[in-house]
């Protein structure tokens, strides 16, 4: 067998054995701490009362379920670094051509998610959490700092972007402002799509296992191995998680595996695939931005009768299970145009 192949699978068991163990302890813990999911009716801007209606059985659901996968990631990756020191592997996890910038990007969005999720559990805070423009302050100053880096020091341009060369626009003027507007812009996209069992978090599995396949067909195999250890980390939540949750990821690691994944879309050159994979992450995000637009235009006026998409569907009578299930065969359906479109590009 490949020893590539070899070395994957063997931490994937890893990440997902510790992930597993872990998580019947955590859950406890965090019971035993009361950090678990408040459902509010009051919103910070209007009353919230359908959603209200539809998730307040979900209400003293624990949450931060996302410090397991932080474990359970960094464990591997320290694991690595010590059977590199002993010469019994050649490449740690921790690779500067690689890993690196994946790996700083999961510890910097953790680390300002982190502390916010606390201050809404605890409702600290004159708004219960840290403002949002201070987090879209740290989050433009990451996106800027990473825009710069693959500007300058990697030599990308607005061309490696969007692979299309006939465009000719080989400036930072154009590439810079592109990179930031979509890591910000969808920074919220997934949990943007939570609140149904399973829907978010499945969606973003399929994703990293699509970036698994495509890391590892570029040879980019320690790479492949994050993306297919953060996939079975992934699985470990959601097999505790079979309908009804019994906790959720929250916010902190939602963004953080978002940004996370379009760095891994830009090492791989596969940005269009990665817009076709986050389909219905994108279409969701969309749909709040319609609905808070009309009723900013139109006196109050909704699109949907609650936003994001998801629970509209859910307010006209969709079942949960109803709904999950559809969108998954919607992302199989694009799954298979970014295979076309993948195997097109070679």
């Amino acid at each position: 067998m490949n020893l590539h192949l070899i070395s994957i699978f063997s931490f994937w068991i890893l990440t997902f054995l510790v992930a597993f163990l872990a998580t019947p302890f955590y859950i406890k813990m965090l019971k035993d701490a009361k950090l678990w999911k408040q459902i509010r009716e009051n919103a910070l801007t209007w009353k919230a009362t359908e959603f209200f209606k539809l998730h307040k059985n979900k209400a003293g659901t624990p949450t931060m379920w996302a410090w397991v996968l932080l474990w359970a990631v960094f464990f591997m990756v320290i694991l690595s670094m010590i059977l590199q020191w002993f010469g019994i592997i050649n490449n740690s996890l921790f690779s500067r051509n690689e890993t690196y910038l994946t790996l700083f990007t999961l510890w910097t969005i953790w680390l300002l998610w982190a502390i916010d999720d606390f201050m809404n559990i605890k409702w600290i805070g004159r708004t219960k959490w840290l403002s949002w423009k201070f987090k879209m302050i740290w989050l433009t100053l990451f996106a800027t700092m990473w825009a710069f880096w693959f500007y300058y020091k990697l030599g990308w341009n607005i061309d490696h972007m969007l692979n299309t060369p006939f465009l000719a626009l080989d400036i930072w003027l154009s590439f810079i402002p592109l990179f930031i507007l979509i890591i910000v812009g969808f920074s919220n996209s997934v949990n943007i799509t939570d609140w149904l069992d399973w829907l978010a978090w499945w969606l973003l599995l399929f994703a990293y296992a699509v970036y698994w396949y495509i890391t590892f067909d570029q040879e980019m195999f320690l790479l492949s191995t994050l993306c297919f250890s953060i996939v079975w980390a992934l699985i470990a939540f959601l097999w505790f998680n079979v309908k009804p949750a019994k906790f959720y990821m929250w916010d902190m690691w939602s963004l953080a595996l978002w940004a996370n994944l379009w760095i891994i879309a830009m090492l791989t050159n596969t940005i269009f695939v990665l817009f076709i994979v986050w389909a219905i992450f994108i279409f969701e995000t969309l749909s709040v931005i319609i609905q808070l637009t009309s009723k900013k235009l139109r006196k109050w006026k909704k699109v949907f009768k609650i936003a994001p998409f998801h629970h509209h569907l859910e307010a006209i009578g969709w079942k949960e299970e109803t709904i999950v299930f559809r969108l998954w065969l919607l992302w199989l359906i694009f799954s298979i145009s970014w295979v076309m479109f993948y195997l097109l590009q070679k």
